[in-house]
Parts: C-alpha cells; sequence; structure tokens
C-alpha cells in the first residue's frame, strides 16, 4: 500500500492545522532524532551478532569428512 501525492498533501495540511507551524521543525528535528537512533541501535546490534558469530566459527574445531 503506498500514498499518492493527494494523500500526502492531505496528511501535511492536517499536522500543519494540529501543530502550527512554529511545532513543525521541533517535531521533523525530533523525528530525525529519533531515526539516527534507531539506525545507530539496528547498526550497533547487526555489528554485534556478526561478531558473535565470527567468534563462534573461530572457537569452533571443524570436522574431517
Amino acid at each position: 500500500m503506498s500514498l499518492g501525492p493527494w494523500e500526502v498533501v492531505i496528511i501535511l495540511v492536517v499536522v500543519l492545522i494540529i501543530f502550527g507551524g512554529k511545532k513543525l521543525p521541533e517535531l521533523a528535528r525530533g523525528l530525525g532524532q529519533g531515526l539516527k537512533e534507531f539506525k545507530k541501535a539496528t547498526k550497533d546490534i547487526k555489528d554485534e551478532v556478526e561478531n558473535t558469530v565470527k567468534d563462534l566459527d573461530e572457537e569452533t574445531p571443524e570436522k574431517d569428512k
């Protein structure tokens, strides 16, 4: 499901009416910081999983077939 251009315009107008013009930059800044923190957290988790798998591969002796 994707939003068309008119749906996006309607959503933006409703947000502008609800929060007003002065609050929008603050809301956008907060949203940006939240996304930045989320991306950092997911990257940290991914790196931790990759390091754990790498450590397990190094510790596990390979059996001859």
